[in-house]
């Protein structure tokens, strides 16, 4: 086999030990849901605990507090299903912010780390990281940690959230028909019960959730393009066919619970449109296109970082093994028929060289970009499914479902 470093020099893999004993199999235990402010609060409400992020009760608990007190506080009028009375149980939004998205959110963070810390172990396990390397990865685990912690990036968060909230609250004043949240009167329209808690708790916890969420994506690819930067021990013949990287690209799949969450609440904003009968089945298919690309933009940034490494590893490994192939086939030209076709008066050597066609052929299929259909089909599932729910209420489900098929198969 090939194996080079990312500037392309070969030497034998015989230093598993000193990669696997050196600081940076830290990376191995880089927890992506632990640690911040928000954690320790938790932590201090006994809601979990170091060992344990108990995903189950606590996603019960904020989807109670969310969407069931506003549920409470609006009895006898929460059993309504009457969509024309705007009433708690027929309105998508509060279904899927309240319900499906603050769970989902909760949910994703026992699957995100635990996915996480699979894919960052793999790079001591193999190694991929070269021995050389190893000090400036446990710095840049480091880096990661701290801005995982960050107090600030959770206070900005909090900020985004309460400004959410105050936008929703202004909005409550200035809708002309009344429903769950507010009673529309002409002297001025009166905030329900359940209106106040959804201002004040249940769309900030959403908000804050869902941004902590994507700030700590942020740190992961932060992470992920700065151990691309390392000195790599990549192998241009591994039959992955991606250098050896390939297990990294399914790192997305560890998303499937946060991208539902997240699509769910935009596809309920899309839901509401199409109950007033306002959206057509092109403009609806242009919307999940450009929704799957956005989710699929989302997961390439941190692997993109990857390709550079790769097209240097795939240009060096064919020129390499293209330089031995022309010195074997011509020595087994000379072996064959006595002679070279294309003779040079210069002596060749006569050592016996190993055919490298195989290998040769394998580099020459080496994919440099880690994103790929099968890799993040699970979560583009999980970020069409939601539209396509939305969509079937008024639209043509066979349609519906058909758009979301051929852009799965895309």
């Amino acid at each position: 086999m090939v194996i080079m470093n990312v500037n392309g020099a070969s030497h034998p893999s015989t230093d598993n030990d000193a990669v696997e004993n050196a600081p940076s199999s830290g990376l191995a235990n880089f927890r992506a849901s632990h640690g911040g402010p928000f954690f320790e609060l938790q932590a201090q409400l006994k809601l979990l605990r170091e060992n344990t992020l108990r995903s189950g009760a606590r996603a019960i608990l904020f989807v109670a507090l969310a969407w069931g007190v506003p549920f409470l506080l609006g009895i006898p009028r929460s059993f309504s299903l009457d969509h024309s009375q705007n009433a708690y149980l027929a309105d998508p939004g509060v279904w899927a912010k309240f319900f499906i998205g603050i769970g989902a959110f909760v949910l994703a963070e026992q699957q995100v780390e635990r996915g996480l810390r699979t894919r960052l172990s793999q790079f001591i396990r193999a190694p991929i990281i070269a021995p050389g390397a190893v000090e400036e990865a446990g710095r840049q685990l480091s880096v990661a940690l701290r801005q995982r912690d960050s107090r600030g990036a959770e206070l900005i968060c909090l900020a985004l959230a309460v400004f959410a909230a105050a936008l929703s609250y202004f909005n409550f004043h200035t809708v002309d028909v009344s429903s769950w949240a507010v009673e529309h009167r002409p002297e001025g329209n009166r905030i329900t019960a359940a209106g106040w808690w959804s201002i004040c708790i249940s769309l900030p916890l959403f908000v804050f959730l869902f941004l902590r969420g994507m700030w700590r994506h942020f740190v992961w690819a932060n992470l992920l393009r700065r151990i691309a930067k390392l000195d790599l021990r990549l192998v241009a013949t591994h039959p992955d066919g991606k250098g050896g990287l390939a297990f990294l690209a399914q790192y997305p799949n560890a998303y499937v619970f946060f991208v539902f969450g997240m699509s769910s609440a935009i596809a309920a904003a899309i839901a509401k449109n199409i109950l007033q009968e306002s959206l057509s089945m092109t403009t609806f298919s242009m919307v999940m296109t450009a929704w799957l690309a956005i989710v699929v933009a989302f997961f390439a940034y941190p692997l993109s970082a990857f390709t550079p490494p790769l097209a240097r590893l795939k240009e060096n490994g064919l020129a390499l093994l293209g330089a031995q192939a022309t010195r074997y086939h011509r020595a087994a030209e000379r072996k064959a028929v006595g002679r070279n076709i294309f003779e040079d008066p210069t002596p060749e050597p006569a050592d016996e060289i190993a055919d490298p066609s195989k290998l040769f052929e394998a580099t020459r299929k080496l994919k440099t970009v880690l994103v790929s259909r099968e890799a993040v089909v699970p979560v583009a599932a999980a970020a069409l499914i939601p539209f396509a729910v939305a969509g079937a209420t008024r639209l043509p489900y066979k349609e519906v479902f058909s758009v979301m098929k051929k852009l799965l198969l895309l």
